[in-house]
């Protein structure tokens, strides 16, 4: 998935190529497994081409890549540790074999990639992992970047052209917009059509990234239209989506988190209690997430900083939750996005008025079948809605039997009960009911207080000891 604007530079591919080629100073070596050679073809026929490469190699033999780069662990050999080990042996090659022939103004540098393209004869996962290490001043210790990218052009040839551009993008990028991370991200789908390739994950290392926060950084993939979602893992660090969410059972719950309470926690954990009862659904094949979207209703994004959204992320990781920041409005987009990488069970977790929404004709504005289509879109598979209780205006229990819809979508909603796509689970306490995430907010302000008792103690600590969320 490309952006909808054409990246931040109106220099052509080759052009790119040329005025890093004309620039003596900038020299290094191309390595590129698995999908042709086509980052080195545009820099030699862009021309000049002796003035910037060093070397190219393609291993694509697996007994001499291994006694190039080593074995890998697990042998996957499309992944982040091998790119590392790719850097790491070709910058050194060249600091070894030319620092000290070339002139002193010189800045060394290493691309790699290793790539899973369009086989012939088989429906295999098209993504790859590609990364820079420059030096951003001469001498100065080496800055990288790496990206993983999902292709999804249908021949190879063109998967191999997408990537080709995408690293002449990277390592200009590198070298010419190393000051400011978002333009780099902006940079690299320069001169590619949009929906060619989706950038799901992206990490900064080493001298000028020290205040990148890569947590935060790659919420602007998402809103450059690099990708769709980010998911977190516990740790903290990004996670790429094919590799958490295959062959999983995925169990989600959307909400704003800000902060996160205890009716939040309660309202996952019966989830989890509930889901783990579908067919062949575990703890060990299941991934529980956090979900929190970045628009309103109508599709708008809301404009919320990166640090504040962050911020909930960092909360949520705490209590050992793995946490998803997108731009989905609606859920059946939601449950589409899940269902790329896995066709295992999936379970979403809301309360009585997200289900109410989901029933409101006003949610499918622009949805050329309407309710029906946003239906068959949700429920199509494998598709289970998780509804949490909550109070009614006397204060007493209201559950998802007792949900007033529409008259005329009556019979829509019987037939989701009987047909089981709808479950109900319980509260652990009715007084949970009655704690609001926005109420919580509203009290940071005035310090200490009750809203203490609202939030799990690690999240009061917290929100105490760092002054989260305007406390004061």
């Amino acid at each position: 998935m490309s952006t909808h604007k054409k990246g931040v530079s109106s220099r052509s591919t080759s052009n790119k190529a040329l005025r890093l080629n004309l620039d003596e100073n900038k020299y290094g070596t191309i390595a590129e497994i698995g999908a042709g050679q086509e980052v080195a073809r545009h820099f030699f026929l862009a021309g000049a081409a002796a003035g910037t490469v060093a070397k190219t190699i393609s291993a694509y033999d697996m007994q001499f890549s291994d006694a190039i780069y080593g074995v890998e662990d697990g042998g996957r050999y499309v992944s982040k540790s091998r790119v590392n080990a790719m850097l790491e042996k070709e910058f050194q090659l060249v600091i070894n074999r030319v620092s000290e022939s070339r002139s002193k103004a010189s800045r060394f540098f290493a691309y790699a990639a290793t790539v899973s393209a369009k086989s012939y004869n088989r429906d295999n996962e098209c993504h790859a992992w590609c990364g820079v290490r420059i030096q951003t001043y001469p001498g100065a210790e080496p800055t990288d970047i790496i990206v993983h990218v999902r292709m999804h052009d249908k021949s190879a040839e063109q998967q191999q052209e997408t990537l080709g551009v995408l690293g002449v993008n990277l390592i200009y990028g590198a070298y010419y917009y190393f000051e400011d991370a978002k333009k780099i991200i902006d940079s690299l789908t320069d001169n590619l059509a949009d929906d060619r390739i989706e950038i799901d994950s992206i990490d900064f290392q080493g001298p000028y990234f020290e205040e990148v926060d890569n947590r935060a950084i790659n919420l602007h993939l998402i809103r450059s239209w690099k990708t769709r979602a980010i998911i977190f893992q516990p740790d903290g660090s990004v996670a790429v989506p094919a590799d958490i969410l295959y062959k999983k059972n995925v169990l989600t719950i959307r909400g704003s988190f800000k902060p996160v309470t205890k009716l939040n926690v309660d309202m996952i954990e019966r989830g989890v209690d509930a889901f783990h009862k579908s067919h062949a659904v575990s703890e060990e094949n299941t991934i529980v997430l956090a979900e929190i979207t970045l628009n309103d209703p109508s599709g708008n994004d809301l404009g919320v900083p990166e640090e504040d959204l962050i911020e909930r992320v960092r909360l949520l990781n705490s209590l050992g939750y793995s946490v998803m920041i997108s731009d989905y409005t609606r859920y059946f987009s939601l449950r589409a996005y899940f269902r790329q990488y896995t066709s295992l069970q999936i379970g979403i977790v809301l309360g009585m008025v997200n289900v109410r929404q989901i029933f409101d004709e006003e949610t499918y504005v622009g949805v050329e079948g309407g309710i029906l289509e946003g239906f068959g879109k949700l429920f199509p598979d494998n598709t289970r809605l998780f509804v949490y209780p909550e109070l009614d205006a006397e204060g007493e229990l209201s559950e998802f039997t007792n949900l007033k819809v529409p008259n005329h979508l009556r019979f829509l909603y019987r037939h989701l009960l009987e047909r089981e796509f709808v479950f109900g689970i319980s509260c652990s306490d009715k007084k949970l009911l009655s704690i609001y995430s926005r109420e919580v907010l509203a009290a940071l302000p005035n310090g200490r207080g009750v809203w203490e008792e609202k939030v799990p103690p690690l999240i009061a600590e917290q929100i105490i000891e760092n002054k989260l969320f305007g406390f004061k």
